[in-house]
């Protein structure tokens, strides 16, 4: 019986925790009772920060001191990484070998346990899959004899819950709420967001309600789309709730599962979207980033601007337009 497990990572800033949480969710579901220890060997990791109150429940300790494989003599046999500590299960989610070699000292020693799971060993295989959250449900698959696969995260805080549906309430009948996230961290990775304003006029004229997410250094972009489209929510920044302890990506991805679809750029926001279990159409500059890091969205549109000219203004509204309606269409 698995009771204890040790998920060996370098780190994770905000997109990769974001891919990740489906293979958490699906790691817990195969591992209910386990304790779930998460290694940082670089130091830093989303989940110790920003998206803590995400995976509580989910993950149990995070580990970012001591002897972890990040320095090259950590492989040295009288060093005790992890503080000496062994796990029944560990999986190792990097490629390095060296540092595999210190993750793999803290596997069980007596064959008890499912013992070592590693990407560096399977990266060497041919078929190793290009994208993150395909080499993540390998690594789950393998830890749990084929039982396991990544599933969307359910937060265990139940304020975030009832923040949402206070933000996004049920009107039976009323509108479905689409979401639309304009934001990247660089400029060539952004539709442009009056493309988003065309997009969301559509949407209201088809009796449907745009919803936006702007992160904080977007608020010039933000009274941009209020004055374009006055009818339009902005339920993370207009508070109606009792809930405002429930904020940033907790507050994003619980209103995720109240969308019928989102629309996002590359970048953070849609995979916050995406891990909260909106279906999501994904808007990528190239091909190479859209197979490697796509979202781990339940239902996923892909759109690559590649496609059909140089940069991002090159995706034609209408084709988005079209794209989103498919993907409406298989959500109801």
């Amino acid at each position: 019986m698995v009771q204890t497990i040790l998920i060996y990572s370098m780190g994770e800033v905000i997109g990769d925790g974001l891919i990740k949480l489906p293979f958490i969710a699906g790691l817990r579901a195969a591992f209910p009772e386990a304790r779930i220890t998460w290694c940082a060997a670089k130091g830093e990791t989303v989940y110790a920060g920003p998206l803590r109150a995400v995976v509580a429940g989910y993950i149990d300790e995070v580990l970012t001191d001591g002897p972890t494989g990040d320095a090259a003599l950590d492989v040295l046999p009288w060093v005790k990484p992890f503080g000496g500590r062994t796990f029944d299960l560990v999986i190792d989610t990097q490629e390095n070998l060296r540092r595999s070699l210190v993750a793999r000292r803290a596997a069980p020693k007596d064959g008890k346990g499912r013992g070592f799971v590693s990407a560096a060993a399977q990266a060497r295989q041919p078929d190793w899959p290009v994208a993150v959250v395909e080499r993540l449900a390998r690594l789950l698959a393998l830890a749990t004899e084929g039982n396991g696969a990544p599933r969307p995260l359910t937060l265990t805080n139940p304020d975030a819950a009832a923040a949402a549906r206070a933000l996004l309430p049920a009107e039976g009948d009323g509108p479905a709420y689409v979401g639309l996230a304009p934001g990247a961290g660089g400029q060539d990775k952004r539709w442009p967001l009056e493309r988003y304003l065309d997009l969301a006029r559509r949407i209201e004229a088809s009796g449907r309600k745009a919803v936006f997410f702007f992160g904080p250094d977007e608020a010039a972009d933000a009274r941009t789309a209020r004055e374009a489209v006055p009818t339009a929510l902005f339920p993370e920044k207009d508070r109606t709730d009792g809930f405002t302890e429930v904020k940033g990506p907790l507050l994003a991805i619980a209103l995720a599962g109240r969308l019928t679809a989102a629309v996002a750029n590359d970048a953070g926001p849609g995979h916050m979207l995406a891990a909260g279990g909106a279906p999501l159409l994904s808007l990528q500059k190239d091909h190479r980033k859209a197979v490697k890091f796509r979202p781990a969205a339940r239902r996923l549109e892909l759109l690559v601007a590649e496609d059909y000219g140089q940069g991002m203004a090159a995706l034609p509204l209408d084709v988005v337009d079209a794209a989103l309606q498919h993907l409406i269409a298989g959500a109801s």
